[in-house]
């Protein structure tokens, strides 16, 4: 893939959290990821499998439950209190995001967007936006994730979107540390979760090649994956793959680090099925910016579990409050809960 060159009051539930930082109070960034669940536009796209989500579709999807749903949607990244990155996913274009970052809501933090489409049947892509005040972009690319199927036909998801820049401070006195972001959304259990595993440990691979990749090059590379990864902080791509530590390791400095390990354990989920919670939504990171002796280190990682954001009643009492439940219009938000990592800005001196 070419690489492409850009011009130019919460309720958190459950986080873990790295040691405290030296100096007082010290510049922080918000860092989030957030399934959008099918943010879709209604018009009907001929080149892909979107005919559920228009007025006449299964789905009965319109102008004015779009508008609901950005609504929601932005009342949700308003929350973040104005996070530096949000990482997204289940988005079909980039029409319906910049109809998100225009909301009232949080239109005064001026989001731009990095989205590229992919080769997803469903038209389903990953995006990132960005706080022009406190990130930089230099380049992106799309690292596609080759699939085959048994039969030897090509089955084709998600690209996985890496984007380079310059992550500020928002203090004119400090100077912006070189970070590098990966937003994911890896192949779904479709199929059953061991047919499908194969699928997520070849994204998990293609995931890994780029930051060995980068880190040949920039041995101290800060870089930091999220996204919905459709696989547990237990599952085979991120214990066997990634072998991502649950806890900073000065001793294996090669190793990446998931805190979100550390929630899984507790039983904690971004997303419920069948009366089961799942972590799917996760961020892993290299030990560079796990365990940082200046410029950005991480603080904390979190699912934002706000009570709006949680079904009050019925069947699905509990789950995230979802757009539609069980085939019925809902009017909610997403089907999971977004995840939230904070960074902090450390001196060595």
């Amino acid at each position: 893939m070419t690489l492409l060159r850009i011009i130019p009051l919460v309720i958190v539930g459950f986080c873990i959290t790295n040691q405290p930082t030296r100096g007082q109070n010290p510049p922080k960034v918000t860092i989030a990821f957030y399934n959008l669940e099918n943010l879709f536009d209604p018009s009907d796209n001929p080149n892909t499998l979107d005919e559920d989500r228009t007025p006449t579709g299964k789905d009965r999807w319109t102008e004015e439950r779009l508008k609901v749903k950005l609504d929601r949607l932005a009342e949700v990244l308003a929350q973040f209190g104005g996070a530096a990155l949000i990482g997204v996913c289940e988005v079909e274009q980039v029409s319906v995001l910049q109809a998100l970052v225009a909301q009232p809501a949080i239109a005064h933090w001026n989001y731009q967007i990095i989205h590229q489409d992919s080769p997803d049947p469903r038209g389903i892509d990953v995006a990132m936006l960005y706080r022009p005040d406190l990130f930089e972009p230099w380049e992106y690319r799309a690292l596609p994730v080759h699939l085959i199927q048994s039969n030897g036909m090509r089955r084709f998801t998600r690209d996985i979107l890496l984007v380079e820049g310059l992550l500020y401070t928002g203090d004119p006195h400090t100077a912006p540390e070189q970070i590098w972001v990966g937003v994911n959304h890896w192949p779904s259990r479709s199929g059953g979760q061991s047919r499908s595993n194969p699928y997520r440990v070849k994204a998990a691979q293609t995931a890994l090649r780029a930051i060995d990749s980068i880190r040949r090059e920039y041995p101290e590379a800060k870089i930091l994956h999220m996204g919905d990864f459709n696989d547990d902080p237990s599952s085979e791509s991120f214990a066997q793959v990634l072998q991502a530590s649950a806890k900073p390791l000065d001793s294996s400095w090669n190793r990446l680090f998931n805190p979100m390990i550390e929630l899984d354990k507790r039983g904690l989920g971004s997303l419920a099925y069948r009366d089961r919670w799942s972590l799917f939504d996760q961020f892993f990171m290299t030990q560079t910016l796990a365990q940082a002796p200046q410029g950005w280190q991480f603080q904390h990682a979190s699912i934002f579990s706000h009570p709006r954001l949680i079904t009050k009643n019925g069947r699905f009492k509990g789950y995230p409050n979802r757009t539609y439940n069980g085939g019925t219009y809902n009017g909610g938000y997403s089907d999971h809960f977004p995840i939230l990592l904070e960074l902090a800005w450390v001196d060595d001196q």
